[in-house]
């Protein structure tokens, strides 16, 4: 999901094992969190002209909270520092407090000058919190990444640091009385919804754009959603992928095509098949340029400073029907070039064993400490999520349910069995598809793929969900412009009105 985008949202666990060396540097431009993997430039503006009210300060610093290691644990007295800022340019004494919550990875500065959010919080005279998760960016509990360490990583240790930050910023700032809203978008989003549901005494009411709710291990709905986006775009669109994508399964049977595959996509060293981790590696590799795109489509994320805004379904659905290009596999290598080309990758690195050296790295200056290692950590503890290949009704082939479950195994020793009853616990802890409570507004696009396990009708009248066609992860969230869809203009508007109504007195 991945973050706002962050995201793996929940993006991150391909982000990290698919265009590697681009896809860490990629992490810092998703939703909120820095989770989700690619995004372009867009119309960044920030808000009154990046200025802030006299004597308040900047709202790029970076400020730091005590934080306690083991919220569970009375007798476990360690403390550290989680990295959070504050917006005050906007608020009225009287006035909720907003409170973005971080995801899986760096929290990004950009959200505290622009967004949706902030346009709320004019208009409500709000002042604005956004605060990192532990483990990610420059929240950092712990010496290292061991399994030892990782133990303090969860869902449940975030809620806790949610809650114990919001109660000391609280009384530090005279804001008790105060209605505080929880934001978050992706995983941030599902956050948003259980600090709402576990610490309804805390938080007043939630935005949770893009949030899956319900935990599942095996996630094949994700590709179902992409078959249909790109089918949206052009009916041919994934009917000629799923072909190319067939064509290259067949051609990685037989040892002799390796040195073309190796030329057509253009491998850092001659293509090694050693064991079905490896091709599944790669194959995931290649749809992962289909996956990102699809769920960041058209989505504004450039306020960011990201690259890559013009990779989007019109796109590369275009390179698929372009048969000046060669047959389906040849328009398939073609996309990916283009990929490469648009993020200034000079290789793909496609073996498996030395993606598992870097998921293995235990260290923080480790090639995953961005959030690779930390976030596939929370998928086999937690969340499945795992976007295999198990339906027919989706465009690709090779990646079925246990080449992911085997990822749990090799990176963290953890069994398909535990991973299955943690899974399991999770939904137990937070109600999925049941989830009940109030003041919770729940966005999602039809083109994201996780919509599939998030709320696209209303679940009760106080839960509301407000499904908007043809917009893709967290796109309510990013700052409005001329070009948005009308339903995702209205959309805004309803959040909003939701949130007056809310916070009436």
């Amino acid at each position: 999901m991945c973050v706002c985008c962050s995201h793996v949202d929940m993006a991150l666990q391909r982000c990290v094992s698919l265009l590697c060396p681009a896809a860490l540097l990629l992490l810092l431009s998703g939703c909120v969190g820095g989770h989700g993997r690619f995004k372009g430039f867009g119309n960044f503006r920030t808000l009154n002209g990046g200025e802030h009210a006299a004597g308040k300060r900047s709202a790029s610093e970076e400020l730091w909270f005590t934080q306690k290691l083991d919220h569970f644990n009375g007798a476990d007295g360690r403390e550290w520092k989680q990295r959070y800022f504050v917006n005050e340019a906007f608020y009225r004494p009287g006035g909720p407090v907003f409170l973005m919550i971080g995801g899986e990875g760096p929290s990004n500065p950009a959200w505290m000058q622009s967004g949706t959010w902030l346009t709320y919080a004019e208009q409500l005279g709000a002042l604005c919190f956004l605060l990192e998760h532990r483990f990610y960016g420059k929240s950092r509990p712990t010496a290292d990444l061991t399994l030892g360490s990782l133990r303090f990583l969860s869902s449940q240790q975030a809620l806790a640091d949610l809650a114990h930050f919001r109660s000391a910023l609280a009384a530090a700032r005279g804001l008790a009385a105060s209605r505080w809203v929880a934001f978050g978008g992706s995983y941030p989003g599902s956050l948003a919804t259980w600090f709402r549901v576990k610490y309804p005494h805390l938080v007043h009411a939630a935005v949770a754009t893009s949030a899956p709710l319900y935990a599942t291990v095996n996630f094949p709905e994700y590709l179902e959603v992409v078959w249909r986006s790109l089918a949206s775009e052009r009916a041919d669109c994934p009917v000629v992928l799923q072909e190319a994508s067939r064509a290259l399964v067949e051609r990685l049977s037989d040892p002799k095509t390796y040195d073309n595959i190796t030329k057509d996509f253009n491998l850092c060293s001659k293509l090694q098949i050693e064991n079905k981790m490896d091709s599944a590696y790669f194959l995931e590799m290649l749809a992962g340029n289909f996956m990102d795109v699809v769920q960041y489509n058209e989505d504004n994320r450039g306020f960011e400073g990201a690259v890559g805004t013009n990779i989007t379904i019109k796109l590369l659905c275009g390179v698929m029907a372009d048969a000046s290009l060669g047959d389906p596999y040849a328009r398939y290598a073609a996309v990916a070039r283009l990929m490469m080309d648009a993020f200034s990758i000079k290789c793909l690195n496609t073996g498996y064993e030395s993606y598992r050296r870097d998921m293995t790295d235990a260290s923080w200056d480790g090639p995953a400490a961005g959030g690779g290692r930390q976030w596939v950590y929370q998928t086999c503890t937690e969340f499945g999520f795992f976007q295999s290949t198990d339906s027919p009704n989706q465009p690709f082939s090779g990646f079925p349910l246990p080449y992911h479950v085997q990822q749990c195994a090799d990176f963290y020793n953890i069994s398909g069995a535990r991973l299955a009853a943690a899974v399991a616990q999770t939904n137990e802890q937070y109600g999925g598809y049941g989830v009940r409570s109030s003041r919770i507004v729940l966005p999602n696009g039809s083109i994201d793929p996780w919509h599939a396990l998030g709320a696209t009708q209303d679940i009760t009248p106080e839960l509301p969900a407000v499904f908007i066609k043809g917009t893709a992860h967290c796109a309510n969230m990013y700052p409005a412009r001329s070009e948005d869809l009308p339903q995702l203009a209205l959309a805004r508007d309803h959040i909003f009105l939701l949130l007056q109504k809310w916070l009436k007195p």
